[in-house]
């Protein structure tokens, strides 16, 4: 086993069995440190990194992480620990807390043969038999894991293999697997193998987290936080930060999916329709429905439309260029050199395209490109996940099984590298599927194929916020679930939850999800126009990890680091919610729940509750500015009011940002104070336009405004 650091407070363990075994040595493995200069970084390092050797023990400490091995013979043990005293996860004060450990017998490597009548035949052969790594860390008393999946929120008594499947979403089955999780101690673990990790959280041991690999070798970094929001600050330097989406992806999505006569008519007719109402984005196009795309492309732009259009990885064998990708050898083969093939329930046979071969990629992104120049703005890359590993030969030597799950990485990598080259940074957008680590760097992701019913509304939520502990921080699912139609009190409540996701789409299965189709009231095309926002979507304990009752919390979430959300799970509208410690203000209805405590409430479909924390501030626009199509425009740079809570005790300071249309920070507001003492805001930098508002809401949930004229004001003193 070795042991090293390779930033700060983060611990790279690697162990083998047998380091020249040629598989193991196989790629691909994942890009880490993306982002950084990594030996600049440890040139630079200032952490104290230290190491140190006794007759018992081995040590090395990064900052507040150590990793003390037990050297005695036949004595093994690894304790990982941590020396911040201020760790909020912590029941004691102590800095030297035991965060994990790998005791006796904890690593090791498991053979057995295929034959179970004759379990030891093959013991002889290094080469025969199915073979795994393993790791079991040690779980303490009262300690919470939690994963990249949608099943279940608390990990008890769980085994997943992270294994990329097309199995919709109501199901242990998943389209993202990222072998990473997080302990409510103050640590994360990610494995760093692509291919099929096995987690098993107290169901092989109770006390352990048993962590295997079908290879030689099991590598893993043990990320000291010791806040949730720290892990995932390192977790990201390693496998690399979300790219910025551009500022018009944060409009209204809408696509169908495998609804029929969806010709340039029923566009157009549906537009017509939508003045009124939101932005159209998404939806698929065939050659023979629109003869004339380039020039039904153009009259959408015209519009003021963005257009994404539906790909996938697969050449179907009906396709003009698949003889060409056969001959050129751009696609996936067989041990014998021949073509692999795919056979699947909506085209007759597919060729997967090798995006390990550099010359494949140049040939898919050159379809890509020929797209663009008629006009598209971005592709939904939709599936990934059906990758062969029998069988089955990369261009590159790549292991089959490593690449099933890390496909899902260079398809979306070879297609949103493609539109950044062709459209400038910032501007690059995929919506994706499937995924792995490092995936959130090629925003963004949406969570698949749930069903039309509250439950799968519930599961995709705790889908999104566990999927947002592994770093992608923008997110979308199908608004109304995607099999089924939804009845309209589903579409309702789900669009209001859908409204507060980073990323909002309207997309279904069957029927269009468009919401006067769906509801002859009227009342769904009102909910759309009420709720807008351009949340980052987390867990409460992310925010509040010294708040035990935080992190049992699945059906609500926080929108950055200021607002939260209770989504609204059944027709009545009857919605229980936590709300921590301090007063919490009613930003829809107004009013102030005081924490911590649960509230039960009923909420109609035009409300939910989105409460604005103590000591937090957002900026609102004017929703009664508009332009042609009657929808509000939101300019943060001009008629604009920053809401304020500030606490009741201690003193706020924090920094508010304004951007643009285009998503650019142009001016920089510093709010300070408290509700006893009075609260400041101030322009630090950049310059805003006038008028401006500010509304402080006091302890008893008034509001106090105060308006700045001026173009440029520096200080707005509001006393409570």
């Amino acid at each position: 086993m070795e042991c090293s650091s390779p930033i700060p407070d983060t611990l790279f363990l690697e162990a083998y069995h047998w380091k020249a075994q040629q598989p193991t040595l196989t790629g691909p493995d994942y890009e880490v440190f993306p982002d950084i200069n990594i030996d600049k970084l440890s040139a630079d390092r200032q952490d104290g990194l230290q190491t140190s050797k006794t007759d018992a023990e081995l040590k090395i400490v990064t900052k507040t992480l150590s990793a003390a091995f037990n050297t005695l013979p036949g004595t093994f043990n690894l304790d990982i620990k941590s020396h911040d005293v201020k760790n909020p996860t912590s029941i004691t004060s102590s800095s030297n807390y035991l965060l994990t450990q790998l005791g006796w017998r904890s690593v090791g490597y498991v053979k057995h043969d295929t034959n179970f009548d004759h379990p030891n035949l093959n013991l002889s052969d290094p080469d025969k038999g199915k073979k795994w790594m393993t790791m079991q860390f040690q779980l303490s008393v009262g300690e919470k894991i939690y994963w990249s999946r949608r099943t279940i929120w608390i990990v008890h008594q769980e085994w997943s293999d992270m294994w990329n499947e097309d199995g919709g979403t109501s199901s242990e089955l998943t389209y993202k697997n990222v072998p990473f999780y997080i302990s409510s101690r103050g640590y994360g673990i990610f494995v760093a193998c692509p291919g099929a990790v096995s987690f098993e959280v107290q169901s092989e041991r109770t006390t352990r987290v048993n962590i295997s690999v079908p290879f030689e070798k099991l590598s893993a970094y043990i990320i000291h936080g010791p806040t949730p929001a720290a892990i995932i600050e390192r977790y990201t330097m390693i496998t690399g930060r979300p790219a910025l989406p551009p500022a018009w992806t944060f409009n209204l999505w809408l696509s169908t999916s495998f609804t029929t006569n969806y010709d340039e008519e029923t566009v157009t007719k549906f537009l017509k329709g939508m003045e009124d109402r939101f932005h159209w984005c998404d939806y698929e196009f065939d050659a023979d429905l629109f003869p004339d795309a380039k020039g039904q492309l153009a009259r959408l732009r015209e519009k003021g439309y963005k257009i994404c259009v539906w790909i996938n990885p697969y050449i179907a064998q009906e396709s003009k260029i698949f003889d060409e990708g056969v001959k050129k050898g751009y696609f996936i083969k067989k041990q014998d050199g021949a073509c692999g093939s795919m056979i699947t329930g909506y085209q007759a046979g597919m060729a997967w395209v090798d995006f390990t071969n550099p010359e494949a990629c140049k040939w898919y992104q050159s379809m890509l490109t020929t797209l663009m120049d008629m006009g598209v703005d971005c592709f939904k890359t939709d599936f990934g996940e059906r990758i062969p590993t029998g069988n089955t030969v990369y261009f590159d030597g790549s292991n089959p099984e490593k690449m099933h799950n890390y496909y899902a990485f260079l398809y979306n990598k070879v297609t949103f590298d493609v539109i950044e080259k062709y459209k400038g940074k910032r501007q690059a957008v995929v919506f994706a599927r499937s995924a792995t680590a490092g995936g959130q760097r090629f925003p963004v992701h949406w969570g698949g194929d749930p069903m039309s019913t509250f439950e799968a509304m519930a599961e995709t939520l705790r889908g999104g916020m566990s999927l947002g502990l592994c770093g992608f921080g923008y997110w979308a699912h199908d608004i109304g679930g995607f099999e089924g139609k939804p009845d309209p009190a589903l579409y309702k409540r789900w669009f209001a939850f859908g409204s507060l996701s980073s990323h909002s789409r309207l997309h279904g299965s069957g029927s269009f999800r468009v919401p006067w189709l769906l509801d002859e009231s009227g009342e769904a095309d009102v909910v759309l126009k009420k709720f807008t926002g351009i949340p980052m979507m987390r867990p409460l304990f992310v925010e509040f990890p010294e708040d035990p009752t935080a992190w049992n919390i699945d059906t609500q979430y926080m929108l950055g680091p200021n607002l939260m959300v209770a989504p609204v799970f059944n027709a009545e509208g009857t919605v229980q919610f936590y709300v921590p410690e301090g007063n919490w203000y009613g930003i829809i209805d107004r009013k102030i729940r005081t924490g911590p405590k649960y509230f039960t409430e009923t909420h109609d479909f035009m409300s939910l509750p989105l409460l604005l924390k103590p000591g937090g501030a957002v900026v609102m626009g004017n929703p009664n500015r508009s332009h042609g199509r009657k929808l509000a425009v939101y300019d943060y740079t001009s008629d604009f009011t920053v809401l304020v809570n500030p606490p009741s005790k201690e003193r706020m300071e924090i920094e508010v940002e304004l951007p643009n249309s285009e998503g650019d920070i142009v001016a920089l507001l510093k709010v300070e104070g408290s509700s006893r003492t009075g609260v400041t805001v101030s322009v630090i930098g950049g310059t805003v336009r006038g008028p401006w508002r500010v509304r402080i809401i006091s302890e008893l949930g008034m509001e106090l405004d105060a308006a700045v004229t001026q173009d440029t004001m520096v200080t707005v003193h509001v006393p409570v």
